[in-house]
Protein backbone atom coordinates (compact mmCIF):
# COMPACT_ATOMS: atom_id res chain seq x y z
CA UNK A 1 0.00 0.00 0.00
CA UNK A 2 1.24 3.50 -0.86
CA UNK A 3 0.84 5.87 2.08
CA UNK A 4 1.29 9.63 2.48
CA UNK A 5 1.82 11.23 5.89
CA UNK A 6 1.08 14.94 6.16
CA UNK A 7 3.31 16.91 8.52
CA UNK A 8 6.91 17.39 9.53
CA UNK A 9 7.16 17.10 13.30
CA UNK A 10 8.03 14.47 15.87
CA UNK A 11 4.53 13.02 15.76
CA UNK A 12 4.84 12.51 12.01
CA UNK A 13 8.23 10.85 12.44
CA UNK A 14 6.62 8.46 14.94
CA UNK A 15 3.77 7.78 12.51
CA UNK A 16 6.20 7.03 9.67
CA UNK A 17 8.35 4.88 11.97
CA UNK A 18 5.33 2.78 12.99
CA UNK A 19 4.05 2.50 9.43
CA UNK A 20 7.47 1.43 8.12
CA UNK A 21 7.24 -1.79 10.16
CA UNK A 22 4.18 -3.02 8.23
CA UNK A 23 4.73 -5.70 5.61
CA UNK A 24 1.82 -4.34 3.57
CA UNK A 25 3.55 -0.97 3.07
CA UNK A 26 4.94 -0.62 -0.44
CA UNK A 27 5.88 3.08 -0.53
CA UNK A 28 5.87 5.81 2.10
CA UNK A 29 5.80 9.55 1.41
CA UNK A 30 5.85 12.43 3.86
CA UNK A 31 5.09 16.09 3.15
CA UNK A 32 7.21 17.92 4.11
CA UNK A 33 8.95 15.60 6.58
CA UNK A 34 12.27 16.36 8.28
CA UNK A 35 15.83 15.02 8.44
CA UNK A 36 14.84 11.97 10.47
CA UNK A 37 11.80 11.11 8.39
CA UNK A 38 13.96 11.32 5.25
CA UNK A 39 15.81 8.21 6.43
CA UNK A 40 12.65 6.07 6.28
CA UNK A 41 10.32 7.79 3.80
CA UNK A 42 10.37 9.84 0.61
CA UNK A 43 10.05 13.45 1.70
CA UNK A 44 8.34 15.83 -0.70
CA UNK A 45 7.69 19.59 -0.45
CA UNK A 46 4.73 20.71 1.62
CA UNK A 47 1.47 20.25 -0.28
CA UNK A 48 -0.20 23.63 0.00
CA UNK A 49 -3.96 23.29 -0.23
CA UNK A 50 -6.39 20.50 -0.93
CA UNK A 51 -5.87 20.51 -4.71
CA UNK A 52 -2.13 19.95 -4.34
CA UNK A 53 -2.67 17.03 -1.96
CA UNK A 54 -5.28 15.43 -4.21
CA UNK A 55 -3.06 15.88 -7.25
CA UNK A 56 -0.08 14.30 -5.53
CA UNK A 57 -2.14 11.28 -4.48
CA UNK A 58 -3.47 10.80 -8.00
CA UNK A 59 -0.01 11.15 -9.55
CA UNK A 60 1.78 8.83 -7.13
CA UNK A 61 -1.03 6.33 -6.63
CA UNK A 62 -1.39 7.02 -2.92
CA UNK A 63 -4.07 4.82 -1.38
CA UNK A 64 -4.05 6.08 2.23
CA UNK A 65 -3.29 9.50 3.74
CA UNK A 66 -2.50 9.97 7.44
CA UNK A 67 -2.91 13.61 8.49
CA UNK A 68 -0.67 14.42 11.44
CA UNK A 69 -1.45 18.01 12.52
CA UNK A 70 -4.81 19.54 13.27
CA UNK A 71 -4.71 22.60 10.99
CA UNK A 72 -5.15 20.74 7.65
CA UNK A 73 -8.04 18.77 9.16
CA UNK A 74 -9.73 21.96 10.37
CA UNK A 75 -9.31 23.36 6.84
CA UNK A 76 -11.12 20.39 5.25
CA UNK A 77 -8.25 18.38 3.75
CA UNK A 78 -9.83 15.03 4.65
CA UNK A 79 -13.09 16.00 2.91
CA UNK A 80 -11.27 16.85 -0.32
CA UNK A 81 -9.26 13.64 -0.32
CA UNK A 82 -12.28 11.46 0.38
CA UNK A 83 -14.19 13.17 -2.41
CA UNK A 84 -11.32 12.15 -4.72
CA UNK A 85 -11.57 8.54 -3.59
CA UNK A 86 -8.52 8.50 -1.29
CA UNK A 87 -8.81 6.89 2.15
CA UNK A 88 -7.89 9.26 4.98
CA UNK A 89 -7.05 8.79 8.65
CA UNK A 90 -8.51 12.00 10.02
CA UNK A 91 -11.92 13.66 10.42
CA UNK A 92 -13.65 15.97 7.99
CA UNK A 93 -13.90 19.70 8.65
CA UNK A 94 -17.16 19.53 10.59
CA UNK A 95 -16.02 16.70 12.87
CA UNK A 96 -12.65 18.45 13.35
CA UNK A 97 -14.53 21.25 15.10
CA UNK A 98 -14.20 19.13 18.23
CA UNK A 99 -10.71 20.63 18.36
CA UNK A 100 -10.88 23.72 16.14
CA UNK A 101 -13.62 25.29 18.32
CA UNK A 102 -13.59 24.75 22.06
CA UNK A 103 -16.99 26.43 22.24
CA UNK A 104 -18.40 23.83 19.83
CA UNK A 105 -16.79 21.03 21.83
CA UNK A 106 -18.46 22.33 24.99
CA UNK A 107 -21.82 22.46 23.17
CA UNK A 108 -21.42 18.75 22.43
CA UNK A 109 -20.50 18.13 26.06
CA UNK A 110 -23.63 19.91 27.28
CA UNK A 111 -25.83 18.16 24.74
CA UNK A 112 -24.54 14.68 25.64
CA UNK A 113 -23.90 15.17 29.38
CA UNK A 114 -20.18 14.57 28.98
CA UNK A 115 -18.46 15.26 32.33
CA UNK A 116 -16.84 18.70 32.06
CA UNK A 117 -15.68 21.65 34.15
CA UNK A 118 -18.02 24.60 34.68
CA UNK A 119 -17.45 27.01 31.80
CA UNK A 120 -18.70 29.95 29.73
CA UNK A 121 -17.73 31.42 26.35
CA UNK A 122 -17.29 35.12 25.55
CA UNK A 123 -16.48 37.40 22.61
CA UNK A 124 -16.59 40.60 24.70
CA UNK A 125 -14.07 41.27 27.42
CA UNK A 126 -16.42 43.14 29.74
CA UNK A 127 -18.85 40.24 29.71
CA UNK A 128 -16.03 37.82 30.47
CA UNK A 129 -14.77 39.98 33.33
CA UNK A 130 -18.27 40.39 34.76
CA UNK A 131 -18.65 36.60 34.73
CA UNK A 132 -15.31 36.18 36.48
CA UNK A 133 -16.28 38.72 39.13
CA UNK A 134 -19.65 37.08 39.72
CA UNK A 135 -18.58 33.43 39.68
CA UNK A 136 -15.09 33.37 41.22
CA UNK A 137 -13.61 34.85 44.37
CA UNK A 138 -10.60 37.14 43.77
CA UNK A 139 -7.92 34.56 44.61
CA UNK A 140 -9.54 31.60 42.83
CA UNK A 141 -7.60 29.80 40.12
CA UNK A 142 -9.33 29.82 36.75
CA UNK A 143 -8.51 28.67 33.22
CA UNK A 144 -8.77 30.99 30.20
CA UNK A 145 -8.64 29.38 26.74
CA UNK A 146 -8.60 30.64 23.18
CA UNK A 147 -11.57 29.19 21.31
CA UNK A 148 -9.64 28.17 18.19
CA UNK A 149 -6.38 26.49 17.24
CA UNK A 150 -3.33 27.99 18.94
CA UNK A 151 -0.66 25.29 18.47
CA UNK A 152 -1.20 23.96 21.99
CA UNK A 153 -0.36 27.31 23.58
CA UNK A 154 -3.79 28.96 23.88
CA UNK A 155 -4.39 28.07 27.53
CA UNK A 156 -3.62 30.28 30.54
CA UNK A 157 -3.79 28.87 34.06
CA UNK A 158 -4.60 32.05 35.98
CA UNK A 159 -3.93 31.84 39.72
CA UNK A 160 -6.29 34.73 40.57
CA UNK A 161 -8.88 37.07 39.11
CA UNK A 162 -6.40 39.74 38.00
CA UNK A 163 -4.36 37.21 36.03
CA UNK A 164 -7.58 35.96 34.46
CA UNK A 165 -8.53 39.52 33.47
CA UNK A 166 -5.10 39.98 31.88
CA UNK A 167 -5.44 36.69 29.96
CA UNK A 168 -8.87 37.71 28.66
CA UNK A 169 -7.48 41.07 27.50
CA UNK A 170 -4.45 39.51 25.84
CA UNK A 171 -6.46 36.92 23.95
CA UNK A 172 -9.27 39.22 22.83
CA UNK A 173 -6.63 41.74 21.77
CA UNK A 174 -5.59 39.16 19.17
CA UNK A 175 -2.67 37.25 20.66
CA UNK A 176 -3.66 34.22 18.58
CA UNK A 177 -5.43 36.05 15.78
CA UNK A 178 -8.85 34.71 14.85
CA UNK A 179 -8.28 31.74 17.17
CA UNK A 180 -8.72 34.02 20.19
CA UNK A 181 -11.63 36.12 18.92
CA UNK A 182 -13.60 34.21 21.56
CA UNK A 183 -12.42 32.90 24.91
CA UNK A 184 -13.60 30.21 27.26
CA UNK A 185 -13.46 30.72 31.00
CA UNK A 186 -13.35 27.39 32.80
CA UNK A 187 -13.27 26.08 36.32
CA UNK A 188 -9.80 24.97 37.40
CA UNK A 189 -10.10 21.28 38.27
CA UNK A 190 -7.88 19.41 40.69
CA UNK A 191 -6.28 16.05 40.04
CA UNK A 192 -3.80 14.34 37.71
CA UNK A 193 -4.17 14.91 33.97
CA UNK A 194 -4.12 12.09 31.45
CA UNK A 195 -4.35 11.88 27.67
CA UNK A 196 -6.41 9.01 26.23
CA UNK A 197 -6.08 8.04 22.58
CA UNK A 198 -8.55 6.26 20.31
CA UNK A 199 -8.68 5.22 16.67
CA UNK A 200 -12.21 5.80 15.37
CA UNK A 201 -14.15 4.54 12.34
CA UNK A 202 -17.22 6.77 12.71
CA UNK A 203 -18.92 4.46 15.18
CA UNK A 204 -16.32 2.45 17.10
CA UNK A 205 -13.45 3.83 19.17
CA UNK A 206 -10.49 1.46 19.51
CA UNK A 207 -8.40 2.38 22.59
CA UNK A 208 -4.76 3.20 21.88
CA UNK A 209 -3.77 3.65 25.50
CA UNK A 210 -2.98 6.70 27.55
CA UNK A 211 -0.01 8.96 28.22
CA UNK A 212 0.99 11.96 30.32
CA UNK A 213 2.83 14.93 28.87
CA UNK A 214 4.66 17.92 30.34
CA UNK A 215 3.47 21.22 28.88
CA UNK A 216 5.48 23.78 30.83
CA UNK A 217 8.94 24.70 29.62
CA UNK A 218 10.57 24.63 33.05
CA UNK A 219 11.36 21.89 35.53
CA UNK A 220 8.80 21.60 38.27
CA UNK A 221 6.11 22.60 35.76
CA UNK A 222 6.94 26.30 35.71
CA UNK A 223 7.23 28.79 32.89
CA UNK A 224 5.39 29.19 29.61
CA UNK A 225 3.20 26.57 27.99
CA UNK A 226 4.82 24.70 25.11
CA UNK A 227 3.80 22.06 22.61
CA UNK A 228 5.14 19.50 25.10
CA UNK A 229 8.55 18.85 26.69
CA UNK A 230 8.24 15.14 27.38
CA UNK A 231 5.83 12.29 28.06
CA UNK A 232 5.51 8.75 29.33
CA UNK A 233 3.13 5.79 28.96
CA UNK A 234 1.30 3.89 30.30
CA UNK A 235 0.01 5.55 33.47
CA UNK A 236 0.20 3.35 36.57
CA UNK A 237 -2.10 5.70 38.49
CA UNK A 238 -4.97 5.23 36.01
CA UNK A 239 -7.39 2.48 36.94
CA UNK A 240 -9.36 0.32 34.53
CA UNK A 241 -12.56 1.93 35.81
CA UNK A 242 -11.30 5.33 34.65
CA UNK A 243 -10.39 3.95 31.23
CA UNK A 244 -13.90 2.51 30.88
CA UNK A 245 -15.47 5.77 32.02
CA UNK A 246 -13.51 7.81 29.47
CA UNK A 247 -14.56 5.43 26.71
CA UNK A 248 -18.23 5.15 27.67
CA UNK A 249 -19.06 8.58 29.11
CA UNK A 250 -16.77 10.87 27.10
CA UNK A 251 -15.69 9.36 23.78
CA UNK A 252 -18.72 7.26 22.79
CA UNK A 253 -21.26 10.08 23.37
CA UNK A 254 -19.14 12.42 21.26
CA UNK A 255 -18.97 9.89 18.41
CA UNK A 256 -22.74 9.43 18.52
CA UNK A 257 -23.27 13.19 18.50
CA UNK A 258 -21.10 13.71 15.43
CA UNK A 259 -22.68 10.77 13.61
CA UNK A 260 -26.16 12.11 14.26
CA UNK A 261 -25.05 15.51 12.94
CA UNK A 262 -24.06 13.87 9.66
CA UNK A 263 -20.34 14.26 10.34
CA UNK A 264 -19.13 10.87 11.58
CA UNK A 265 -15.76 11.08 13.30
CA UNK A 266 -12.96 8.99 11.82
CA UNK A 267 -9.28 9.05 12.65
CA UNK A 268 -7.49 9.68 15.92
CA UNK A 269 -9.42 11.17 18.83
CA UNK A 270 -7.45 12.37 21.83
CA UNK A 271 -9.33 13.09 25.04
CA UNK A 272 -7.42 15.19 27.54
CA UNK A 273 -9.02 14.62 30.94
CA UNK A 274 -8.57 15.56 34.57
CA UNK A 275 -9.07 12.68 36.98
CA UNK A 276 -10.95 14.33 39.85
CA UNK A 277 -12.52 12.97 43.02
CA UNK A 278 -15.78 12.90 41.03
CA UNK A 279 -14.27 10.91 38.18
CA UNK A 280 -12.75 11.84 34.84
CA UNK A 281 -13.77 15.19 33.34
CA UNK A 282 -13.02 16.30 29.80
CA UNK A 283 -10.58 19.20 29.44
CA UNK A 284 -10.37 19.08 25.66
CA UNK A 285 -10.69 16.95 22.56
CA UNK A 286 -7.96 16.87 19.94
CA UNK A 287 -8.55 15.30 16.55
CA UNK A 288 -5.06 13.83 16.07
CA UNK A 289 -2.37 12.10 18.07
CA UNK A 290 -0.51 14.20 20.59
CA UNK A 291 3.08 15.34 20.27
CA UNK A 292 5.15 14.12 22.14
CA UNK A 293 2.58 11.54 23.28
CA UNK A 294 2.73 9.73 19.93
CA UNK A 295 6.42 9.19 20.59
CA UNK A 296 5.63 7.10 23.70
CA UNK A 297 2.38 5.46 22.54
CA UNK A 298 3.49 4.11 19.15
CA UNK A 299 6.76 2.46 20.33
CA UNK A 300 4.61 0.24 22.61
CA UNK A 301 2.26 -0.87 19.80
CA UNK A 302 2.84 -4.45 18.64
CA UNK A 303 -0.09 -4.73 16.23
CA UNK A 304 0.33 -3.90 12.54
CA UNK A 305 -0.27 -0.14 12.57
CA UNK A 306 -1.04 0.20 8.87
CA UNK A 307 -3.57 -2.63 9.02
CA UNK A 308 -5.43 -0.93 11.88
CA UNK A 309 -5.46 2.38 10.02
CA UNK A 310 -6.77 0.75 6.85
CA UNK A 311 -9.56 -0.98 8.78
CA UNK A 312 -10.57 2.33 10.40
CA UNK A 313 -11.21 3.73 6.92
CA UNK A 314 -13.39 0.82 5.77
CA UNK A 315 -16.68 1.91 7.33
CA UNK A 316 -18.54 2.52 10.60
CA UNK A 317 -18.14 -0.36 13.03
CA UNK A 318 -15.22 -1.97 11.19
CA UNK A 319 -12.98 -1.68 14.25
CA UNK A 320 -15.48 -3.40 16.53
CA UNK A 321 -13.86 -6.77 15.95
CA UNK A 322 -10.30 -5.48 16.33
CA UNK A 323 -7.98 -5.16 19.29
CA UNK A 324 -4.54 -3.64 19.60
CA UNK A 325 -1.66 -5.58 21.14
CA UNK A 326 0.84 -3.75 23.32
CA UNK A 327 4.32 -4.18 24.71
CA UNK A 328 3.95 -4.48 28.47
CA UNK A 329 6.94 -2.21 29.05
CA UNK A 330 6.84 1.52 29.67
CA UNK A 331 8.06 4.21 27.29
CA UNK A 332 9.37 7.67 28.19
CA UNK A 333 10.37 10.55 25.92
CA UNK A 334 12.38 13.70 26.58
CA UNK A 335 12.13 16.63 24.17
CA UNK A 336 15.25 18.55 23.23
CA UNK A 337 14.33 22.11 22.32
CA UNK A 338 16.22 25.18 21.16
CA UNK A 339 17.28 27.42 24.02
CA UNK A 340 14.73 30.25 24.22
CA UNK A 341 11.76 28.14 23.11
CA UNK A 342 8.79 28.83 23.20
CA UNK A 343 10.07 32.36 22.62
CA UNK A 344 12.72 33.33 20.08
CA UNK A 345 15.53 30.88 19.36
CA UNK A 346 18.35 30.20 16.93
CA UNK A 347 18.23 27.80 13.99
CA UNK A 348 20.93 26.12 11.98
CA UNK A 349 23.00 24.85 14.93
CA UNK A 350 24.80 21.54 14.50
CA UNK A 351 23.69 18.55 16.57
CA UNK A 352 25.93 15.52 17.00
CA UNK A 353 25.70 12.28 18.93
CA UNK A 354 22.22 11.17 17.88
CA UNK A 355 23.48 7.83 16.58
CA UNK A 356 25.30 7.23 19.86
CA UNK A 357 22.11 8.06 21.76
CA UNK A 358 20.14 5.49 19.80
CA UNK A 359 22.71 2.80 20.66
CA UNK A 360 21.59 2.96 24.33
CA UNK A 361 19.15 0.03 24.54
CA UNK A 362 15.78 0.40 22.83
CA UNK A 363 16.03 4.10 22.06
CA UNK A 364 14.61 6.05 19.12
CA UNK A 365 15.32 9.71 18.43
CA UNK A 366 12.22 11.13 16.75
CA UNK A 367 13.05 14.24 14.76
CA UNK A 368 10.91 17.38 14.68
CA UNK A 369 12.67 20.65 13.81
CA UNK A 370 15.69 19.23 11.98
CA UNK A 371 17.29 19.53 8.56
CA UNK A 372 20.50 18.47 6.84
CA UNK A 373 23.21 20.94 5.98
CA UNK A 374 24.98 20.91 2.62
CA UNK A 375 27.69 18.72 4.15
CA UNK A 376 25.13 16.31 5.59
CA UNK A 377 25.41 17.62 9.15
CA UNK A 378 22.27 17.50 11.30
CA UNK A 379 21.05 21.04 12.04
CA UNK A 380 18.36 22.48 14.29
CA UNK A 381 15.42 23.93 12.38
CA UNK A 382 12.70 24.69 14.91
CA UNK A 383 11.73 25.11 18.55
CA UNK A 384 11.19 21.48 19.51
CA UNK A 385 13.93 19.61 17.67
CA UNK A 386 14.16 16.01 18.91
CA UNK A 387 12.21 13.65 21.16
CA UNK A 388 14.36 10.85 22.53
CA UNK A 389 12.16 7.84 23.45
CA UNK A 390 13.18 4.76 25.39
CA UNK A 391 11.51 1.54 26.51
CA UNK A 392 12.06 0.05 29.97
CA UNK A 393 10.50 -2.51 32.29
CA UNK A 394 8.81 0.34 34.15
CA UNK A 395 8.80 4.13 34.01
CA UNK A 396 11.87 4.43 36.22
CA UNK A 397 13.84 2.05 34.00
CA UNK A 398 12.71 3.79 30.80
CA UNK A 399 13.67 7.10 32.37
CA UNK A 400 17.19 5.95 33.19
CA UNK A 401 17.78 4.67 29.67
CA UNK A 402 16.26 7.77 28.09
CA UNK A 403 18.32 10.29 30.03
CA UNK A 404 21.50 8.30 29.50
CA UNK A 405 20.77 8.51 25.78
CA UNK A 406 20.01 12.23 25.94
CA UNK A 407 23.39 12.94 27.52
CA UNK A 408 25.09 11.45 24.45
CA UNK A 409 23.72 14.27 22.31
CA UNK A 410 25.93 17.33 21.96
CA UNK A 411 24.12 20.54 21.09
CA UNK A 412 25.23 23.65 23.01
CA UNK A 413 22.15 25.55 21.87
CA UNK A 414 19.72 22.94 23.16
CA UNK A 415 17.86 22.43 26.41
CA UNK A 416 15.61 19.84 28.03
CA UNK A 417 13.70 19.23 31.22
CA UNK A 418 15.37 16.86 33.68
CA UNK A 419 12.24 15.88 35.58
CA UNK A 420 10.21 13.97 32.99
CA UNK A 421 8.71 10.96 34.75
CA UNK A 422 9.70 12.08 38.24
CA UNK A 423 8.33 14.72 40.60
CA UNK A 424 11.40 15.53 42.69
CA UNK A 425 14.42 13.72 41.27
CA UNK A 426 16.55 15.62 38.78
CA UNK A 427 18.93 14.25 36.19
CA UNK A 428 22.21 16.19 35.72
CA UNK A 429 22.07 18.58 32.77
CA UNK A 430 24.23 18.34 29.65
CA UNK A 431 26.68 20.80 31.13
CA UNK A 432 26.85 19.03 34.51
CA UNK A 433 27.66 15.77 32.70
CA UNK A 434 30.67 17.43 31.02
CA UNK A 435 29.35 17.75 27.45
CA UNK A 436 29.62 21.14 25.70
Amino acid sequence: MRVLVIGGGGREHALCWALRKSESLSELFCAPGNAGIADIAVCVPALDGEAAAVGFCETRGVELVVVGPEAPLAAGLADALRAAGVSVVGPGKEAARLESSKAFMREICAERNIPSPRHACFAEREEAKAYLAAEYVPDAAVVVKADGLAAGKGVVMASNRQEAYAAVDEMLDGRFGAASSRVLVEECLQGPEASFFFLCDGKTALPLGEARDYKRVGEGDVGANTGGMGAYAPLPDVEDGTRKQVASEIVSPALRAMSERGAPFTGFLYAGVMITDEGAKLLEFNVRLGDPEAQVVLPRLRSDFLELLAVSCSGPGALARRTAEWDTRACLAVVLAARGYPGSYEKGEEIVGVAEACAQGEVVAFHAGTKRGEDGALLSNGGRVLAVSALGEDIAAARRVCYEAVTQIRWPGGMYRRDIGASNEFIPSIHERGNP
